[in-house]
């Protein structure tokens, strides 16, 4: 048995760096920014790498002092010191971690146990910044653990910073990850690129528990159209000269194009990286079944009871048990087989291409080169699977304000507005704040209360505009009620501004005098007249009690006169409808009388000419006996 098992190794060695080089096309480190506050000569804002584990704070800032450790400066071993303020609301710290001779997630783990709230691995050469990925096999043991962000920073940078710490210097830094994934609009596209092998360790542990527990939020979120979510699974091709060899034969499907590793890395037991790629294609298919009949979000169902109800270790990872599961979810199995087609065909299959060009970067976003990866809004997420974690991170990719309610929640993001509104406008007596509570942080907008719009800068001033506006505070405006009448300076045929009524003197907004009338000799000036001061009005009355005060012409007339003028008025109205109507029946009649005898002389015209008739035809004869 141990003749052959050289030329197999070498066999998969040669296919996994046929792998390796096609998909090494162009790897993008994501980033995120470490500013430096303090000394002052290092001010300025640095480039720093996003490691791939840990919890990356997306969408957010995290400030520090830096802490170079005496000993023990590569991290290596657990120390001995404790890096956690000592007092309550102290800054948090950040370890200064030098590069080599252990992983990098044990480098991380040991500062997180002293109490480091994140940590900074300095290069140990001058070159261009590398992602920091956990290991694959060995060194995983603290993977799911780690919860402080780790970044890796130039070399020079990092000598800077350890020569300032060793001088005693206070050294300040904010990371910053606000801008490290893109946030344009209202909707958030994202892509996670998974395997449906259940039997790769750590890794796949992580992503089938990180299915489990995300499931539900993208469910919601894909329902409500604030995210459009997309599968997607790496496969990788034989090379040709071994396409018919019994390990391309064993890890791929159609004559070698689409292939998997062996999920034991074993080739003489369990199942083959073919029966993975199959499986693969089976869950790609789902989704663009699922997507095509509006319910994009069956993916998670099927995945997450595949993996319950299907295992490896169980030998349920087959085409029988993947159907049961496809048919409990009400998904069309003609349509699923049509789409996976026939995996012994020397054919490209469409679905798997495609699969195979979206690995290929675009854009700013690098090639998909490790499992599982999570792209949001065409930029690779780094950091744990974690579902707060990846939450933020969709959560940051909206544009500002149009996040859904989730990403508001006390879970993921600390609302600003609690404190003081956030630094802006507020109206306390109606309880109206122009703070608004944003993934980021916070901005200062002009609210809309009771579908009334407010107008102004946010911080210093809003106010109420448009139909309804003096239903909240009046607009704005001045208002005063006396003896059970209540004056008003807003209008409500007026969008904006406030004016003092009639009767009234002022800005109209903190203040409307009444105006007296009688002391101004602005009204009843009429002879005789007698003038009495009101709130916002007078009162005038005339010198007789047989005489009548008209307010608009500011005089007194007789009521005898008025009344006679009254019914005068009266009748010209009543004779002159009376006229009206007789003038209009006549002219109806006329007019009746006319058509009927156009009506009767046409239809004798069609049975006996007239006369009139008989001497234009006369006439027409001559007329064309003359042109002749």
């Amino acid at each position: 048995m141990m003749g052959p098992a050289p030329s197999w190794w070498a066999v998969l060695l040669l296919v996994l760096l046929a792998m390796a080089d096609a998909v090494a096309g162009r790897f993008v480190v994501e980033k995120n920014s470490v500013q430096v506050t303090s000394p002052e000569n290092l001010k300025g804002k640095y480039e720093c790498a996003i490691g791939n584990f840990g919890l990356p704070q997306y969408g957010g800032t995290l400030q520090g002092w830096v802490v170079y450790p005496k000993d023990n400066r590569q991290a290596c071993k657990e120390f001995d010191v404790s890096f956690k303020g000592h007092k309550s609301g102290a800054r948090p710290n950040f370890v200064l971690i030098d590069r080599g001779e252990c992983f990098f997630t044990t480098k991380a783990w040991n500062a997180q146990l002293a109490g480091a709230a994140a940590i900074l691995v300095v290069d140990s050469k001058d070159e261009p910044l590398i992602t920091m990925d956990n290991p694959e096999d060995t060194g995983t043991k603290h993977l799911e653990n780690i919860t402080i962000p780790s970044v890796l920073i130039t070399k020079k940078l990092g000598e800077d910073l350890k020569k300032s710490a060793e001088n005693g210097d206070m050294v300040s830094v904010l990371l910053d990850w606000r801008e490290s994934l893109p946030h344009p609009d209202e909707r958030v596209e994202y892509e996670f690129w998974t395997n449906s092998n259940d039997e790769c360790g750590p890794k796949c542990d992580m992503q089938m528990d990180f299915v489990k527990s995300f499931r539900g939020t993208a469910q919601v979120l894909e329902q409500k159209g604030y995210t459009q979510f997309t599968p997607h699974y790496i496969t990788w091709y034989c090379p040709e000269a071994f396409t018919v060899s019994k390990q391309c034969k064993s890890q791929c499907i159609n004559h070698g194009r689409y292939c998997a590793p062996d999920p034991e890395q074993d080739f003489s037991k369990g199942y083959d990286g073919k029966d993975v790629v199959v499986q693969n294609l089976h869950q790609v298919c789902v989704f663009k079944v699922a997507n095509d009949t509006g319910k994009p979000w069956l993916w998670w169902d099927y995945v997450h009871d595949f993996a319950i109800r299907c295992p490896m270790k169980e030998k349920k990872y087959t085409h029988d048990c993947a159907s049961h599961v496809i048919k409990s979810l009400g998904l069309d199995m003609e349509k699923i087989n049509k789409c996976v087609g026939d995996p012994e065909a020397d054919e490209e299959n469409p679905i798997l291409k495609a699969e195979q060009d979206a690995q290929i970067g675009h854009g700013k976003r690098g090639d998909v080169t490790i499992l599982p990866t999570l792209v949001v809004n065409n930029r690779q997420y780094r950091g744990k699977l974690d579902k707060g974690a990846v939450l933020k991170a969709i959560c940051s990719g909206f544009e500002e304000t149009t996040e859904p309610a989730i990403c508001l929640s006390e879970d993921v993001q600390t609302n600003e507005c609690l404190e003081n509104h956030g630094g802006c406008w507020v109206d306390k007596a109606n309880n109206v704040t122009a703070c608004k509570d944003t993934f980021r942080g916070r901005v200062c907008e002009c609210p809309i209360v009771k579908g009334v719009k407010f107008v102004g800068d946010g911080y210093t001033n809003c106010e109420a505009s448009g139909v309804g506006r003096c239903e909240i505070n009046n607009g704005g405006c001045w208002k005063e009620t006396k003896n059970g009448k209540t004056i008003s300076a807003c209008s409500h045929e007026e969008s904006e501004g406030c004016k003092c009524p009639q009767g009234f003197k002022g800005d109209g907004v903190k203040s409307c005098e009444d105006i007296d009338e009688c002391k101004t000799k602005s009204a009843c000036q009429c002879n005789g007249c007698s003038c009495e001061n009101t709130w916002g009005s007078y009162e005038c009355s005339c010198g007789s009690s047989n005489m009548l005060y008209m307010r608009e012409q500011d005089t007194c007339i007789s009521k005898q006169a008025a009344s006679s003028v009254g019914w005068s008025f009266m009748w010209v109205i009543f004779f002159g409808l009376v006229f009206a109507g007789v003038g209009a029946y006549a002219v109806y009649k006329y007019r009746l009388r006319s058509y009927m005898d156009s009506e009767i002389r046409a239809i004798m015209a069609q049975y006996m000419p007239l006369d009139s008739q008989e001497g234009a035809n006369q006439q027409q004869h001559v007329a064309h006996a003359g042109d002749i």
